[in-house]
């Protein structure tokens, strides 16, 4: 396994990190204070920065204008991203649109991707994913109750999602809807393209999380879908293979979310460590003399490490034997980092004491957005217990 880093991807990790430290970590507080829709002038001007120094959408095809960089390199960039809450956006790789251009290059037809898929990818419009429901266990996919109807050239759609990311101002949602309740459980929901304009398609509210409700990207939907009518032809891929393209969209999309945690490790543990070796405890000593916030340095630099790697030689089985023969790794990196990444910031804010409280540092805010990695994409007893079942199947 080679997990040495080109030159070219170096370059542009330099770049990546001196931009995030010069325009994007300045911008924090008002992101913090101000509605998100109030900063989209202003972070359009950084995108098109972005756009200027060819760094914009290391994920997408160079054909629809991203970088086209393969799996390893560009998990490389989004640690660099994830270093500021604003990075992957300003980058163009923000989820849910990252996973959303994904699912249309693979299964689009030629009309859809003209028209959803290069629009999504220049950034002219955002788009939402919609699967989990308010009634229904998210952990448990294949039970789901809204439907998507066949009648005559259309479906008809009737459900209630949430937690639909970005959905405040989307272009459109991908629908994971069930076409057919006779077939097996896996074969039962399929993915559909609704624009958010369609009569029935009723954004309800954006959901307060930890007291935050967001607007614009930075917010999560609660969708009410009543008889709404699209046509059969934005179905994508074909009915009942729902299920096979939201695994196809969940290893490289895993990668790339545990990257960008490891970002927000990085970023946590460089300001505990500043703060450890400022901060005054009496006229001789800083906190970095106390031999507890020692070893939480220690351990924390030694946990990020670990992590990192891991993710990197999951991202390499990945681009090397596939998405199905890195199942195992894949589950291992999305619980681990996830921890990882609250211990070291629990840590980071410990060291900053009432400080880290507020939101003078960005620390508040990670202790309250980043909480749900341990719950979305899978939930970690779910995929500890996937990964333990394949363990003991082996051994058996």
């Amino acid at each position: 396994m080679d997990f040495s880093v080109s030159q070219d991807v170096r370059t542009m990790i330099d770049m990546v990190t001196e931009f995030v430290d010069k325009e994007l970590i300045p911008m924090e507080p008002e992101f913090l204070a101000r509605p998100f829709h109030e900063l989209v002038p202003q972070l359009a001007q950084k995108r098109d920065l972005v756009k200027q120094m060819e760094l914009w959408g290391p994920i997408y095809p160079q054909q629809y204008g991203g970088m086209g960089l393969p799996l390893m390199d560009s998990a490389l960039l989004y640690e660099a991203f994830g270093r500021s809450p604003l990075g992957l956006y300003v980058f163009g790789c923000q989820a849910p649109d990252a996973g959303n251009a994904e699912i249309l290059e693979l299964y689009g037809t030629d009309r859809q991707k003209d028209a959803y898929l290069r629009p999504l990818i220049e950034g002219r419009i955002r788009s939402c994913f919609a699967m989990t429901e308010v009634e229904l266990p998210g952990s448990n996919p294949v039970m789901m109750d809204t439907t998507a109807a066949r009648d005559g050239d259309d479906y008809v759609i009737n459900g209630h999602k949430w937690y639909t990311t970005a959905a405040d101002g989307a272009a459109f949602a991908i629908v994971m809807a069930v076409t057919d309740t006779e077939a097996s459980p896996y074969r039962r929901a399929s993915m559909i393209i609704v624009p958010s304009d369609t009569p029935g398609f009723n954004l309800v509210r954006n959901i307060p999380v930890m007291g935050h409700a967001g607007t614009d990207w930075d917010s999560h939907g609660e969708i009410l879908y009543q008889n709404c009518r699209v046509p059969c032809s934005n179905l994508l891929g074909t009915e009942g293979e729902g299920f096979v393209i939201a695994q196809q969209r969940l290893g490289p999309g895993r990668i790339h979310h545990c990257m960008r945690w490891i970002g927000i490790c990085t970023r946590a543990f460089d300001l505990m460590c500043r703060r450890a070796v400022t901060r005054p405890i009496d006229p001789d000593q800083t906190l970095a003399s106390k031999q507890i916030v020692q070893q939480w340095v220690a351990e924390c630099a030694a946990e990020i490490h670990a992590a990192r790697l891991m993710v990197l030689h999951a991202a390499w089985m990945i681009e090397n034997q596939g998405v199905k023969a890195a199942r195992k790794e894949i589950s291992y990196i999305k619980y681990t980092v996830a921890n990882v990444m609250a211990k070291v910031v629990d840590r980071a804010l410990q060291v900053h004491g009432g400080l880290g409280m507020t939101d003078d540092t960005i620390l508040a805010y990670y202790y309250r957005a980043e909480r749900a990695a341990r719950i979305y994409d899978g939930a970690d007893e779910v995929h500890k217990a996937a990964v333990a079942r394949r363990i003991l199947r082996d051994v058996a």
